[in-house]
């Protein structure tokens, strides 16, 4: 006699989706999919094309990064209600870069149950097929979009890394070669890399090397497309760091002119490349105002 299928307790469901090839999606997730009151989705249409697939007709409601806030309210209602609602996103587990982390916090708040239905993550799946090291790894998710705010997301990391450790990025393709300048400009170019692209899917690829052997294979083919996971070897030591005997005022300038960084931003990353506090750079540049003010009135 087969046993019984056990039924679906109310609470909140994080139910891991397939991030490419539709068999990669397990029986528990179909059944919580396929019991629950409600879906919970980044994208309706994409959703649906999911469930069609499966033949399930649940409900489904919109639940994006642009209206989570609002939309948790209208589900805590539910909950409330002793309803089972599943969240799942456009592709891989909920919360990690995508919505479902502000819905998660309010029911856990409330006491509720938040049941996660593990799966397909583009994250973790690279990692293991990477060949870095899985034992000691950082997952970063996207960087910045604007050049000047990315390379000082990557110092900072850098700074972080009292270790080796493999670092974990998404990036879109239209931004993956400045990224990969801007990783080489902090680690080096012998620093090893893997971009995974179009994980699971027919054109899957792994791109293994040195950052400079991984650019250097984009550069030729003038362009990629598809999903990115880029994962780095990150190594300990001293970033790419300008001499502290150029005039603070020059690097500023400088900064601003090359990269666009705002005064506050070029001190963080002077304060980075010379080891002082942020605050004791601010006193240096006032004091050289005034030292200046000071040369002015004795002039005139």
């Amino acid at each position: 006699m087969e046993s019984a299928v056990p039924e679906l307790e109310p609470g909140l469901y994080l139910v891991a989706t397939p991030i490419g090839n539709l068999e990669d999606i397990t029986l528990r997730a179909l059944r919580v999919l396929k019991r629950a009151d409600l879906v919970a989705c980044e994208d309706t249409r994409q959703t649906q094309k999911l469930l069609n697939h499966f033949g399930i007709a649940t409900p489904t409601l919109s639940v994006h990064e642009h209206n989570e806030a609002a939309r948790t309210a209208e589900l805590m209602e539910m909950l409330r209600a002793d309803k089972r609602i599943a969240v799942v996103t456009d592709a891989g587990m909920p919360g990690i870069s995508d919505p479902g982390m502000v819905l998660a916090r309010a029911a856990i708040a409330e006491g509720m149950a938040v049941i996660p239905v593990p799966g397909a993550n583009a994250a973790l799946s690279a990692l293991v097929a990477s060949g870095l090291d899985t034992d000691q790894f950082l997952y970063v998710g996207f960087l910045p979009s604007k050049p000047g705010a990315r390379l000082t997301r990557l110092e900072e990391l850098q700074s972080r890394c009292g270790k080796a450790m493999t670092l974990i990025f998404y990036e879109a393709p239209h931004r993956i070669a400045e990224t990969l300048a801007d990783v080489e400009r902090v680690w080096g170019g012998e620093c090893r890399a893997v971009l995974a692209r179009e994980l699971t899917k027919v054109h899957e690829e792994f791109l293994r090397g040195t950052v400079s052997e991984v650019r250097a294979t984009l550069a030729e083919r003038g362009g990629v497309r598809g999903e990115m996971v880029l994962l780095i070897e990150a190594k300990p030591g001293a970033a790419e760091s300008v001499s502290a005997e150029i005039p603070l005022r020059e690097r500023l300038a400088d900064l601003a002119k090359t990269e666009g960084l705002s005064e506050m931003d070029a001190l963080k990353r002077v304060a980075r490349e010379r080891g002082v506090s942020k605050s004791e750079l601010y006193r240096e540049l006032q004091r050289d105002l005034s030292s200046r003010q000071t040369r002015l009135r004795r002039r005139y």
